[in-house]
C-alpha cells in the first residue's frame, strides 16, 4: 500500500481555480483501478492550506497514477495555484497496513 500526504498552500487569488481543479482531479484519481482512496481537506485555521491524502494499492498503481494524463496536467496546473512547493510524505507500507484502533470500541 502506498500512502501519500501532500500539504499545499494555495494562492488566495486562485483559490476558486484550485477548488474546481482539485474537485475534477479527485474524480479522475478515484476512477483509477489502483486507487484505494483520494481525499483533500482544508485547514481549519488557514482557508488556503490544504492536505491531500492518497492511497494506492501498491507501488505499481502509484507509478501508473503519476503517468496518467490527468496527473501530468494537474502537476502543471498546481504550479499556478500554489504559493510555494508543496510538502509531500510518501510511505510504502507492507500489505494493506490498516489495523484497528485499540483506543476506541463502538458502544450502543
Amino acid at each position: 500500500m502506498i500512502l501519500i500526504v501532500i500539504q499545499a498552500q494555495i494562492r488566495q487569488d486562485r483559490r476558486d481555480e484550485w477548488l474546481a481543479g482539485i474537485a475534477e482531479y479527485t474524480a479522475n484519481v478515484r476512477s483509477e483501478p489502483g486507487n484505494v482512496s483520494f481525499d483533500y481537506y482544508q485547514n481549519g485555521d488557514d482557508p488556503n492550506e490544504f492536505a491531500i491524502i492518497e492511497v494506492f494499492r501498491d507501488g505499481d498503481a502509484g507509478a501508473a497514477h503519476v503517468k496518467t494524463a490527468h496527473a501530468q496536467q494537474f502537476f502543471v496546473d498546481m504550479g499556478r495555484w500554489v504559493t510555494k512547493k508543496p510538502l509531500l510524505n510518501y510511505q510504502d507500507l507492507p500489505g494493506d497496513a490498516w489495523v484497528e484502533m485499540g483506543e476506541v470500541t463502538p458502544t450502543d
